[in-house]
């Protein structure tokens, strides 16, 4: 549902533009207990049986944009219970970072075959020749499928000539690469944290949107408004993210509109993470590691940590585009808060990650970000444009697709050192992953430059992006070209990664 308007980004909008206007109009958190009526105005509901319920939820996604939990629904509490702890500016996060409202979750059925209208109780009756377990048998002139022998193993919908039988499957569920979505005894989803990598697919993948992230827009903005030195830091899927009218030169302006201080291309990063990539494999590949993973993308890095530890050491030990970038403002201006904007739910664990010292003080994604735009009127068509610095490569900013992280670093050794062939393989999306990961555990990959991807399409397709997958990645295509550079050993900060390491 990326990149298509609907109610559930309609609301996710409002939500952060609402909190973003209350942390600028002067960061009266007590203001939060108005903003369900703001939210969901008038006195019917938009989609739901009861404007009531639709309030509370909306109450709790302003919770959750403010970096709190939701409330328990057994007892009585105020909406800004505990809000206080998180009006600050300084980053607050209460865990776990993807969160189901409960009642705002549909109880959609769970991996069920069932017969539908299209059934024309044909002579053949392939569907119950093909069952294993006898379970389909025809009522009224209707095939229909006996649950409790029902083994779904989907051969009768292979086998209808009319795609009568449809698979029926919790969207959330589907969408979870790492099989971390449950149900409670009520048939609602739930989440097993202890699986859960925060790719944030199940929440762009909920038609009733009932799983959200929690976010920073306030935290931000408090920081911002209190005098700190805010550098945006700006992940390359930004571009296009905005509408057409949002060249590079105007988000410089509208960023600074917001107050940052700066803005700064995360593609300087990673060029330095291809440098030190590429000198990563030359190292280690073969004679210390049977082969390399990127390091990338933080719900790949913790899907390998969380399900094969015993290949985690063959990750790169690189620092993220992300750290490097963040590190080398922290470097340049001493005493800065730096903001990561990205696609990317995943990063605002990375960046509280414990066995690594990020320097990111902030997360946010382009959702979040149009948010802020939206609260100080922000109007891509009229501001000016700013001038800029065209500092990353186009192999940095390729980073953003799937496929370019890998790219970029075949590209520099075929470079430095074209004597050496580099094999490489990729997935995206973390089904995929897992796959990929299972053959390398198995010796299929030995001396390989291994990919993963944690959404389909690359960071392009991230749980904060506007765009749909293929607007993103063209809008990044175009974004390539304009680099004044292609290589990373072109890039002025190339002897920099070690010094930042």
């Amino acid at each position: 549902m990326r990149g298509v308007p609907s109610l559930i980004t309609d609301i996710r909008k409002k939500v952060f533009t609402e909190v973003a206007r209350m942390a600028y109009d002067g960061g009266d958190y007590t203001k939060a207990e108005d903003l369900p009526y703001v939210i969901v105005p008038g006195d019917s509901p938009l989609h739901r049986e009861s404007i009531f319920l639709e309030r509370a939820i909306a109450g709790e996604r302003v919770r959750l944009a403010m970096g709190l939990s939701i409330r328990p629904v057994q007892t009585r509490s105020l909406m800004t219970e505990g809000m206080d702890h998180a009006a600050i500016a300084e980053q607050y996060y209460e865990p776990p970072l993807i969160n189901i409202i409960p009642y705002a979750c549909h109880r959609c059925p769970t991996n069920q075959y069932k017969v539908t209208e299209n059934c024309q109780n044909c002579l053949a009756q392939s569907c119950q020749q093909v069952c294993p377990r006898k379970a389909i048998s025809f009522v009224n002139g209707k095939s229909q499928i006996d649950p409790d022998r029902c083994v779904k193993c989907g051969r009768c919908a292979s086998a209808c000539p009319y795609h009568a039988i449809i698979h029926l499957e919790r969207p959330c569920m589907a969408a979870c690469g790492m099989d971390a979505i449950g149900s409670d005894d009520q048939g609602r989803a739930y989440i097993k944290q202890d699986k859960c990598v925060a790719c944030g697919q199940c929440l762009v993948s909920c038609p009733f949107g009932a799983i959200v992230d929690k976010g920073q827009i306030f935290q931000v903005i408090r920081s911002i408004l209190q005098g700190d030195q805010v550098i945006a830091i700006v992940a390359p899927a930004f571009i296009g993210q905005f509408g057409k009218e949002a060249t590079v030169e105007k988000f410089v302006t509208a960023m600074k509109t917001l107050g940052f201080n700066q803005v700064v291309e995360v593609a300087v990063g990673a060029d330095m993470c291809t440098i030190e990539e590429a000198k990563d494999f030359l190292e280690k590949v073969p004679e210390q590691q049977k082969f390399m993973a990127t390091s990338c993308c933080p719900a790949w890095h913790s899907m390998v940590h969380k399900l094969f530890p015993a290949q985690a050491d063959n990750i790169s030990m690189t620092l993220t585009p992300m750290v490097f970038t963040a590190r080398l403002m922290k470097k340049q201006y001493p005493g800065c808060k730096v903001v990561f904007v990205g696609p990317c739910a995943a990063k605002k664990l990375e960046a509280i990650r414990e066995n690594i010292r990020s320097d990111v003080d902030f997360v946010l994604t382009f959702e979040e970000l149009q948010g802020m735009f939206e609260a100080k009127n922000i109007d891509f068509a009229t501001i000016p444009a700013s001038e800029i610095n065209n500092e990353g490569t186009a192999a940095g900013r390729g980073f953003a697709v799937s496929g370019g992280v890998a790219q970029a670093v075949t590209d520099l050794i075929h470079e430095t050192h074209p004597e050496v062939e580099v094999k490489t393989a990729r997935a995206e999306g973390l089904r995929e992953c897992r796959k990929l990961m299972t053959m390398a555990r198995a010796g299929k990959y030995n001396g390989y430059l291994l990919e993963g991807m944690a959404c389909p399409g690359g960071c392009v397709a991230g749980a904060g992006t506007l765009l749909t997958i293929d607007q993103a990645a063209n809008a990044v295509n175009r974004y390539k070209k304009e680099a004044d550079f292609t290589s990373p050993l072109n890039s002025k900060y190339r002897d920099t990664g070690e010094e930042l390491d």
